[in-house]
C-alpha cells in the first residue's frame, strides 16, 4: 500500500482549494516587492519619538521589576532565616 495518495491529499489541503497550484518563486518575489512598496515608513521625527517612548516604557518596567525583586527577595529571606535585621 503506497502513501502517495495521502501525500497528494495533504498537498492539496496545504494549497487551499484542491484546484489551486502553489505560487512559483518568481511570482512570490514579485508579490513580496509589491507588498513592501505599500509599507509606510516613519519619518525621522516619528522614529525619534517612538524611540524615546519605548525607552521610557522599558525603564519604567525595569524599575517595577527591580523593586518587586528586591522586595520579594527580602521577604523570602526574612521568612526563611527569621532575621529581624533585614
Amino acid at each position: 500500500m503506497s502513501d502517495s495518495h495521502a501525500a497528494q491529499k495533504g498537498r492539496q489541503s496545504d494549497a487551499g482549494k484542491p484546484g489551486e497550484r502553489r505560487t512559483g518563486p518568481l511570482t512570490f518575489y514579485r508579490q513580496v516587492v509589491a507588498e513592501l512598496r505599500k509599507v509606510v515608513y516613519p519619518t525621522r521625527e516619528q522614529l525619534v519619538t517612538y524611540f524615546f517612548v519605548v525607552m521610557a516604557f522599558v525603564l519604567v518596567m525595569i524599575a517595577i521589576v527591580s523593586l518587586l525583586d528586591l522586595g520579594l527577595g527580602k521577604l523570602v529571606f526574612a521568612i526563611f532565616t527569621g532575621a529581624d535585621d533585614v
